[in-house]
């Protein structure tokens, strides 16, 4: 709002200010999503295949057999990852796009409504309802959709989820953390191949625990420690049962 001096409020300014900074807080906000997600991915990628290749090394020394069995589960693992996060974010973006339906059908029927609606948000986020009122026209006249999906349902009509991006983004991230025990299994002598595998998993978790928790900006070391405990535990699990089956098959 400007008055006939030509100076801006602060309340204006604050508006203007927020519209300018909130693009950029999504796009951080988005950003962290996506490395969250992709240290959950490698995560699982490092658990999933060190129980496996550590299970079949429990059994047998053979190393192709190994490297089969490791191989093939970072291929099915990758592709379970892909698909799941396909079909999640594919419902998320079905969601989305029913909602920016709804909202386009409701600026055309009542616009009037509509515009009321959004000076009420404006004006329950503190500002007056004159000034409410001025912005939540300004925007409208600008762009309505966008105006109304970003107070109402803080989307972006030009940005939204991609299930295709979301599917290769966790099956890379599976793959990469499921590569670096595959390695450790495969590289070493064989009466090493099991503890450099936990280590090198036990350091590994270690490390996406304390990357996880820093991100989230919780506590360091009691996720960290959860995780390298859960991994140890599994490790322990699927060596015993390789150990067994290689006992009972023998």
């Amino acid at each position: 709002m400007v008055w006939p001096s030509g100076e801006v409020t602060m309340t204006q300014r604050g508006a203007d200010l927020g519209r300018a900074v909130e693009p950029h807080s999504q796009n951080l906000s988005r950003r962290l999503n996506w490395l969250r997600a992709g240290v959950l991915g490698a995560n699982d990628g490092i658990v999933s295949l060190a129980g496996l290749v550590v299970g079949v090394a429990g059994a047998t020394t053979d190393q192709p057999a190994i490297a089969t069995a490791g191989l093939a589960g970072l291929a099915a693992g990758a592709v379970s990852m892909a698909l799941g996060e396909y079909v999640s974010v594919s419902s998320q973006l079905d969601g989305e796009r029913t909602v920016l339906a709804q909202e386009r059908r409701e600026l055309a029927e009542d616009p009037e409504g509509e515009l009321a609606e959004l000076a009420a948000i404006y004006e329950s986020k503190g500002l007056s309802p004159r000034t409410a009122q001025v912005v939540a026209r300004e925007l409208t006249e600008h762009d309505a959709l966008a105006a109304h999906v970003d107070a109402e349902l803080h989307l972006d009509a030009d940005e939204l989820t991609n299930p295709w991006h979301a599917a290769g983004a966790s099956a890379l991230a599976f793959t990469l953390g499921g590569l670096l025990p595959l390695a450790a299994i495969l590289l070493p002598p064989a009466g090493l191949r099991v503890p450099v595998t936990v280590v090198v998993v036990l350091l590994a978790l270690a490390t996406t625990g304390a990357l996880s928790a820093r991100i989230s900006g919780g506590r360091l070391w009691r996720p960290t420690l959860r995780i390298v405990l859960g991994g140890a535990m599994a490790l322990a699990v699927t060596y015993g049962i390789g150990v067994a089956v290689g006992v009972m098959a023998g």
